[in-house]
């Protein structure tokens, strides 16, 4: 009997504490905490945003250089004078690229070969569709000692 007295109590205890933190605080702190996810997950995506307009890559551009070329190039502007000659430093670049693929839900490790020379990052492989040439490149040129970024990656839909 006294088990059953204390486990009837346990659960009042605990209905009691879950209306009370849902019923006062809901509405200020969850809210609260969800605006702010909210408002920088907005930044980020601006951010990104304003990359791949200033780096030419959106879909149309892209399309356009594998449809003339094969491939897409892109410079870093602040990084074009400086050469990288030690290997190391390119062993460094390529794991970070492929720690960032990793990373990224859209873009898969697996179909993406990264390879750096001389600070030069060739992506090859396949993506599902051109906008996600665009974010590969993006990750790829946004990585610290990358100097240029070249792109034989090419469009394949998934079946």
């Amino acid at each position: 009997m006294k088990f059953f007295l204390t486990l009837f109590v346990g659960i009042a205890i605990g209905i009691a504490a879950v209306w009370y933190f849902n019923h006062d605080k809901t509405n200020s702190q969850f809210q609260t905490a969800g605006q702010e996810i909210k408002s920088t997950a907005q930044n980020a995506a601006d951010s990104i945003g304003d990359k791949l307009r200033s780096w030419h890559l959106d879909r149309d551009t892209i399309t356009n250089e594998l449809a003339k070329t094969g491939r897409v190039i892109r410079d870093k502007a602040s990084e074009a004078g400086k050469a990288i000659s030690d290997a190391t430093a390119d062993a460094r670049v390529t794991a970070a690229i492929k720690a960032k693929l990793v990373k990224d839900p859209d873009l898969s490790a697996w179909d993406i070969h990264v390879s750096t020379s001389d600070g030069v990052v060739t992506l090859s492989g396949t993506v599902s569709n051109p906008d996600l040439i665009g974010k590969a490149m993006a990750l790829a040129l946004d990585t610290d000692g990358a100097r240029q970024v070249i792109s034989t990656l090419q469009v394949k839909l998934k079946t």
